[in-house]
């Protein structure tokens, strides 16, 4: 019997941690320069955006509710197909949590080089991050409680710059003014559902969490809390801040500055040493990040081995008695990250993006496999498994129509055709894979048979 090891504290905070503590950051300059400046305008697109997380979540928690197997969103799509089901495993651990998890620490390497005055290179910014990659992996595989402390704490921490920055700018500033300001650049449309994929950045990885819904104490009850107290905490906090951190030290400012605005910004409250101290906040708090990922990406090879949807899933599958979780599966995951890491440091050197990163992509691609689970939830509710119209028809809807919200982002991006060939192919070689294995499992029960 695997041990139950987080409680409901700890599964909120692997939503709230992980979402918040890299994306809002670095990603509210590109928003500002999506928007033309405009902050309410930002504000608008947090809302349409937040459809997607919130309404996403409360419809996944459905499924959390009726299951509490290993696997997160593998095991709910399971139920109705196990081709499309290793498909989405597949998706998850060759694409989706590796690229996150890469940028983040990458994301990592670059207040670390703010924090100490290090040079600014992409190289040094990617080496740190891979340094803090392998620490946590480390930290992941020899303890699991403590990564949970770990993911507890961190969560804790990284509100306190947020809320900080979001106090001092709505009453130093002038937030009215800021809303209402005229300074901005018209923009069209095109731009401002561009504005969607740095702001899917900061809200994702709320999902992550279902990855560790079988060692959640009493998970069918509090995995759908979790889904639906964590998103709403995120949106929260994010819109203080967006426009504190705004009236603080102007959109144009923060548009001009970058993701250098921050330690300006606590430069100008409090000084050197206090801008040094809210650096180290921040680091804390995507560092939070990068573990939340890892403690969930790590389960996923052995999620899909024990489902003999992963090559070499008889080793794979093995949990280590000592560790809790298979050394193996963290290994494979660890070289993906890694990949992914070098993949993103190629693409910035030599500017083969015109704006964002990888991992942009492959959040907006995963809502397009999250829209299977929805329209099943729809079905669920069709067949009468699900009572309430408004949680098997209306929530569902609106999650499906924020999730094609989210997919419109990318469609400009310079590499979206080849990050999507990369992503149909994994997906079209998982469900060849799972057919072929399962063909054979019934060609050897017939042998058995005969």
């Amino acid at each position: 019997m695997k041990q139950k090891e987080y409680g409901l504290f700890t599964a909120i905070t692997m939503i709230v941690g992980i979402v918040i503590g890299s994306g809002i950051f670095f990603k509210s300059d590109d928003i500002l320069n999506y928007t033309g400046g405009s902050v309410s305008l930002g504000i608008l697109v947090f809302a349409f955006a937040a459809i997607s997380i919130v309404f996403g979540s409360l419809t996944i928690g459905e499924l959390a509710a009726r299951n509490s197997k290993s696997g997160g969103i593998i095991t709910y799509a399971e139920e109705f197909s196990k081709p499309v089901a290793c498909a989405i495993g597949w998706f998850q651990v060759f694409l989706y949590y590796p690229t996150i998890t890469a940028v983040v620490a990458w994301v990592a390497g670059i207040y670390t080089c703010l924090l100490f005055g290090f040079d600014m290179t992409l190289m040094n910014q990617t080496v740190i991050g891979a340094i803090y990659i392998v620490f946590l992996f480390v930290i992941n595989i020899l303890s699991k409680k403590f990564g949970g402390y770990l993911q507890n704490g961190s969560t804790i921490i990284k509100l306190i710059p947020l809320i900080f920055f979001a106090i001092c700018g709505l009453t130093m500033g002038d937030p009215g003014a800021t809303l209402t300001s005229t300074n901005v650049k018209t923009v069209g449309t095109a731009s401002v559902l561009a504005a969607l994929a740095p702001i899917a950045f900061s809200f994702d990885g709320w999902i992550v969490t279902s990855a560790i819904g079988a060692e959640v104490k009493n998970s069918k009850r509090n995995l759908p809390i979790a889904f639906v107290v964590g998103p709403l905490i995120v949106l929260a906090v994010y819109i203080v801040y967006f426009v504190g951190i705004s009236t603080l030290i102007g959109p144009q400012n923060v548009i001009a500055l970058g993701d250098a605005h921050v330690d300006v910004a606590a430069n100008s409250l409090i000084g050197p040493m206090g801008a040094k101290i809210v650096l180290i906040f921040v680091i804390i708090s995507v560092i939070g990040t990068v573990n939340g990922l890892i403690l969930g990406g790590i389960r996923l090879p052995q999620s899909l081995a024990a489902r003999n949807m992963f090559p070499f899933a008889n080793k794979i599958k093995i949990i280590s008695e000592q560790y809790g979780v298979s050394i193996r599966s963290a290994i494979v995951f660890f070289v993906v990250v890694m990949f992914w890491l070098v993949i993103h440091f190629i693409t910035q050197k030599f500017a083969l993006l015109t704006s964002g990163d990888v991992s942009e992509i492959s959040i907006a691609l995963s809502y397009g496999l999250y829209i299977y689970l929805y329209i099943h939830v729809i079905l669920l509710a069709k067949s009468g498994e699900i009572k309430s119209k408004v949680k098997g028809y209306v929530i569902p809807g609106l999650a499906i129509f924020g999730a094609c919200i989210i997919l419109s982002s990318v469609f400009s991006n310079s590499l979206f055709f080849v990050h999507f060939s990369i992503c149909l192919t994994i997906i079209l070689a998982a469900m060849l894979y799972y057919t072929e294995i399962a063909v054979h499992r019934e060609g050897d029960q017939e042998k058995k048979v005969a």
